[in-house]
């Protein structure tokens, strides 16, 4: 099921598959997996399993069926290179992104090592923006050069939650940054010097920069809730798109 989204840098969600497993600190408190518990409890179709990794082959056609030019963010709650999820199963997802050209893919992954592999021998439609998303710089900065490594259209991090200072990095070759704290009763502080260095990298790389939120900790380091923080850094609203 194709569900309009909260998600201020996309329009619509497309979860072929539901369900995830934590494999590193930016996934502690993930939001999907609250949510997948949540719709299970109300016996929505398609969370049965909770946040266990179940493929929705059923939902494959839904982007085919929409004639309406759309951003489409793919699993919001799963990740499509999920160890469990077969090469074969990605596959005909990238299939259908390519027979809907009129519609514009974000797929995200903290698995770029599996996604590397696939789009080895897989041509990237026109379409498909490739992301990667990056908490820290144990995890996290590893994954951009695998990212890197793929021929895409468009290349884009998710610093979501930032966790703590990236320091430099490369961003050749990335199109697109997003910046985002951390929300929720147990969300971990995001300080505003970390987001002024990547700001500035991106600037200096001509890199688009896009500001979603700060989350459950303002730009003052007070704890208050994520609509009274708010997302304006540096006084405005900065919400870039790749060109």
């Amino acid at each position: 099921m194709s569900t309009v989204s909260g998600i201020d840098w996309t329009e619509i969600t497309w979860n072929p598959t539901v369900g995830c497993a934590k494999i590193s600190p930016g996934c502690k408190h993930c939001y999907a997996e609250s949510m997948a518990k949540r719709l299970q409890a109300m016996g929505m179709r398609g969370y049965e399993n909770g946040f266990e990794l179940t493929l929705m082959p059923e939902r494959l056609s839904e982007p085919l069926e929409r004639r309406k030019p759309t951003v489409y963010f793919v699993n919001s709650m799963s990740d499509l290179f999920h160890e469990r999820v077969p090469f074969d199963f990605a596959r005909r997802v990238f299939d259908v992104m390519g027979r809907s050209p009129q519609h514009t893919f974000q797929v995200l992954t903290k698995r770029a090592d599996r996604m590397a592999e696939l789009c080895a021998d897989l041509a990237v439609p026109a379409n498909v923006w490739l992301g990667a998303s990056v908490e820290n710089r144990k995890h996290g900065l590893p994954r951009i050069s695998l990212l890197r490594g793929i021929d895409a259209p468009v290349r884009f991090l998710s610093i979501e939650p930032l966790l703590e200072d990236l320091g430099s990095f490369d961003l050749r070759g990335i199109k697109w940054v997003i910046v985002g704290g951390e929300s929720g009763r147990k969300a971990r502080p995001m300080r505003s010097a970390w987001v002024d260095n990547i700001k500035r990298q991106c600037d200096e790389a001509g890199v688009a920069f896009f500001f979603k939120q700060w989350g459950a900790w303002g730009m003052d380091g007070q704890k208050r809730s994520k609509k009274a923080n708010g997302r304006l850094y540096a006084g405005r609203l900065w919400d870039a798109m790749p060109a």
